[in-house]
């Protein structure tokens, strides 16, 4: 009776463990293109992503880089000052997408353009997203606004 009870125990734990390996193999499996990682335009340059690879890119909008085409296809440049990665997008910008203005958008590098899927824009006149913001304060030329503290 005894051995049976510390049989069915060791049993008990070795499914726990399957079972908790399992799970952490479908959470593994079902994430594996849910996260992007954001990348500046230097970064990008200096350590190129693989092909296909979805990622976050973020910066300032260049001045002067933005293309409407024909339909919704709107085509410009993202910077961090060092570096410039163009940018193609086919849908509909943000409101408050503008030049000079900061952007984070999600997509894959093709042919060395950046084709966006989702572009994120500021939501008012000093707000910039914290990755962006990082990554200006990183090259050093980031000035936060007078009216928000440095964050």
């Amino acid at each position: 009776m005894r051995g049976l009870k510390k049989k069915r125990r060791i049993q008990i734990i070795v499914l726990a463990f399957v079972l908790l390996g399992v799970s952490t193999a479908l959470i593994g499996y079902a994430m594996r293109d849910g996260i992007n990682f954001f990348r500046s335009p230097s970064q990008v340059v200096s350590d190129p992503p693989s092909q296909g690879e979805v990622f976050r890119i973020g910066g300032l909008v260049a001045e002067g880089s933005l293309v409407r085409g024909q339909g919704e296809t709107v085509s410009f440049s993202v910077t961090d000052t060092n570096e410039t990665i163009p940018v193609t997008f086919a849908g509909v910008l943000p409101d408050l997408f503008a030049e000079n203005a900061g952007m984070v958008g999600t997509g894959s590098m093709e042919n060395g353009v950046f084709k966006a899927t989702e572009i994120l824009a500021k939501h008012d006149e000093t707000y910039m997203p914290k990755e962006v913001v990082d990554a200006l304060k990183e090259q050093g030329v980031y000035e936060a606004p007078s009216d928000q503290p440095n964050g």
